[in-house]
């Protein structure tokens, strides 16, 4: 999206004009979202817990949206849990199904995900002592892997994670085939995956119906950022300890008084996406194809990561030979172009991706990935000039 509008004031001048290719980071809020949310910003102002007019009147605003987002999700409503994000929602399906295992008496409750998820997910299963699966090269859940370890813990198994769309390669997992295996091995076991990444571009709905936990968050369908939500089936929802205590709201699963213009705004997003994502995927798709061949012809020793017949199409992750990644970043910020790197600054040193390291790649070639994600707003005039920019970035690091 090229942003030619006034920018805030900052203390580094912006680029004149901006093309923004980090939709996966966090899309543009859409206009209809704004307009959904702008008068519970503002003159209708009330706690959805409290009894006078004004509660009760943000009250309805959540049971609405409720409403709207389990039908698009294709759930009941009395089994979307609102939470602050998407990561809020992961902790809450893993540590939350944790703790309710051990105050059922399963001392060390066998939870596993594969090595790929988010840290929202990863941290918490590591957390609880868990299993992180392997996946092959180009990042999918080991399924015999998966059979073996669900058949090497008879009884323990509480609970199998695995994430929908990647974050950082766009790569589809099989998740009917993960419900399929826990079933099978682990009849006891709840299945939750992570579909943050999902919600605009695939039928969660369809590809989810058998899952039991499913996390989504708002701020990357054009929703805003600080809501999410958690559907917990009604099967599953004995199953589940709060991580938040205070409050009765959302069915005691989650205290706190409630983001009311968050959660309007959430559902007008998916109810949008829902509406427009055949229409939208396919032309953000062809996008993206003109996008990653402008790039490979481009530029000698370029690659992708993975083929585009295995992952969403908005989502692109390229390798370049001879490059560092996050320097490439930062030209290509200088250029203008707003994109992100599967790898993270922590404590002071460049780390390499999990997900690439897991696929195997070593850490000298994970550091040559940058990410391209595109979005509902991306446009072909976009993609001509970060594709310039992209072949002048790595033209001027490799002198």
């Amino acid at each position: 999206m090229a942003l030619r509008q006034a920018m805030p004031a900052t203390p580094a001048a912006a680029p004149r004009a901006l093309v923004y290719f980090d939709n996966a980071a966090g899309a543009p809020l859409r206009p209809e979202v704004y307009e959904a949310m702008a008068p519970w910003l503002t003159r209708a102002f009330g706690n959805a817990s409290a009894g006078h007019f004004l509660g009760r009147a943000a009250r309805r605003a959540v049971d609405d949206a409720r409403d709207d987002l389990a039908d698009v999700l294709g759930v009941e409503p009395a089994e979307v849990v609102f939470t602050s994000g998407g990561t809020e929602a992961d902790n809450l399906a893993i540590s939350g199904v944790a703790a309710a295992a051990r105050a059922r008496g399963l001392d060390r409750p066998m939870i596993a995900c594969s090595a790929v998820e988010h840290p929202a997910v990863l941290e918490p299963v590591r957390a609880t002592g868990g299993a992180v699966l392997a996946v092959d090269s180009e990042g999918i859940v080991d399924l015999e892997g998966l059979e073996g370890w669900l058949c090497s813990n008879p009884g323990r198994v509480v609970e199998v994670s695995v994430m929908l769309v990647n974050n950082e390669t766009g790569v589809i997992q099989p998740i009917e085939m993960v419900e399929h295996l826990t079933r099978e091995a682990a009849p006891g076991a709840l299945v939750h995956t992570d579909a943050v990444q999902a919600l605009g571009w695939l039928d969660v709905s369809s590809l989810c119906a058998g899952v039991d936990l499913l996390s989504v968050s708002a701020h990357k369908i054009g929703g805003p950022q600080g809501t999410g939500a958690l559907v917990v089936r009604s099967r599953a929802r004995s199953r589940v300890h709060p991580l938040l205590l205070g409050g009765p709201q959302e069915g005691e699963l989650r205290a706190g008084t409630h983001d009311v213009a968050g959660v309007v705004g959430m559902a007008r997003a998916a109810r949008l996406c829902a509406e427009e994502r055949e229409e939208t995927s396919r032309r953000v798709t062809e996008l993206a194809r003109t996008l990653v061949t402008g790039i490979l012809d481009g530029v000698p020793g370029a690659g992708a990561a993975v083929p585009c017949d295995l992952r969403v199409g908005a989502i692109c992750n390229i390798f370049f030979d001879g490059v560092v990644g996050e320097e490439l970043l930062i030209v290509l910020d200088e250029l203008g172009v707003c994109a992100s790197g599967g790898a993270a600054c922590a404590t002071g040193a460049l780390e390499p991706s999990h997900v690439l390291l897991a696929m195997g790649r070593t850490a000298a070639q994970a550091r040559r990935h940058i990410r391209l994600s595109l979005g509902y707003s991306s446009t072909a005039r976009d993609v001509e000039v970060a594709v310039a920019a992209v072949i002048e970035a790595v033209a001027r690091l490799r002198v």
